[in-house]
């Protein structure tokens, strides 16, 4: 459990620097690019340790689909980039695919 809960550190910390990437204006704005640096560095240094315990694969489907609907979502609502129906159809196949992955696979257990 602990894993998982890192993984979702991992992830949360990687939304951070993704979101900071748009606020540092092409790495010209300097607090938004450290953020960027250190969110990036803490995602996948939390990631690494989830990967003694958690399938790379799993980990890494987790990681990219949870990221996907997590920045999609701060784009819709911080940056106003709305998005369409088919891409909230598409962000909801994404997260259902995890959750299955998750509740369903054997490849989770440990």
């Amino acid at each position: 459990m602990k894993s998982w809960m890192l993984l979702l550190c991992a992830v949360v910390c990687e939304v951070v620097g993704t979101s900071a990437i748009k606020y540092s204006e092409g790495f010209t704005k300097i607090v938004p690019t450290v953020i960027v640096f250190i969110g990036f560095g803490v995602a996948f240094y939390l990631l690494s340790i989830t990967l003694k315990v958690i399938p790379i694969g799993m980990a890494y489907a987790v990681w990219s689909g949870l990221g996907i609907v997590l920045i999609s979502v701060i784009g819709h609502f911080v940056f106003q980039q709305r998005l369409d129906t088919p891409a909230f159809i598409g962000m909801s196949f994404i997260l259902a695919g995890v959750i299955i992955m998750q509740v369903f696979s054997k490849a989770v257990a440990h």
